[in-house]
């Protein structure tokens, strides 16, 4: 799976419809009907552990091909 920062994986959800409804210190919650609400850890440029990323692109309804 390609590593990928939080602020890529944020302007990908933000890129399939994902509204941003909240930010919290370094984390964005994004929503979108049909589906649970997505966390998203935005520390920098940090790539997301692969374990989180997974996660959230399961959550996401997510595939390696939107990355």
């Amino acid at each position: 799976m390609k590593a990928v920062s939080g602020k890529e994986l944020c302007r990908i959800l933000e890129r399939l419809g994902w509204v941003r409804v909240k930010t919290k210190g370094g984390h964005r919650k994004y929503v979108k009907p049909g589906y649970s609400p997505v966390v998203i850890p935005v520390h920098g440029n940090k790539s997301l552990k692969s374990g989180t990323q997974h996660k959230i692109m399961r959550d996401a309804g997510l595939t390696e091909a939107d990355l």
